[in-house]
């Protein structure tokens, strides 16, 4: 069932997608992004699933790009990491996405993760780091 999230502080109009203890996605029309926000640490399925279900968005929108928000939580397994870098990375590329934005906290207390995954895929996707989802430029 697909309603509307009110509660984020950085975005209006989010439609949620999915949502667990471990991760939400939400889908920002107004910037044609899908937001997913990691709140605690999780891997293998639980942290597969809800990236599966951004690459459905990202097939579903024309030139969606996607967020992910890293600022209450965000480490990987090594065996997801390379699952996002052999599949999710080149899947989002093929549906359309050409920018990964990363939202991080003032201290970009997860820098060597992020610059892990962007190394592993800045071939052939942008990535950026912003403060806040009104940053993404549409």
């Amino acid at each position: 069932m697909v309603s509307k999230c009110t509660d984020m502080n950085d975005a209006d109009n989010l439609i949620e997608i999915y949502n667990s203890v471990f991760c939400d996605v939400f889908y920002a029309a107004d910037k044609n992004v899908v937001l997913v926000h990691w709140k605690k640490y999780c891997e293998l399925e639980q942290y597969r699933e809800p990236l599966m279900k951004a690459l459905q968005v990202i097939n579903a929108h024309s030139g969606c790009n996607y967020v992910a928000d890293t600022r209450d939580g965000f480490e990987d397994n090594p065996l997801d990491t390379k699952w996002v870098a052999e599949y999710f990375m080149p899947k989002a590329k093929e549906y359309g996405c050409s920018i990964i934005y990363f939202i991080i906290d003032k201290d970009n207390s997860l820098k060597e993760e992020l610059e892990g995954q962007e190394k592993d895929a800045s071939s052939i996707l942008e990535f950026r780091y912003i403060y806040g989802i009104d940053e993404v430029e549409h």
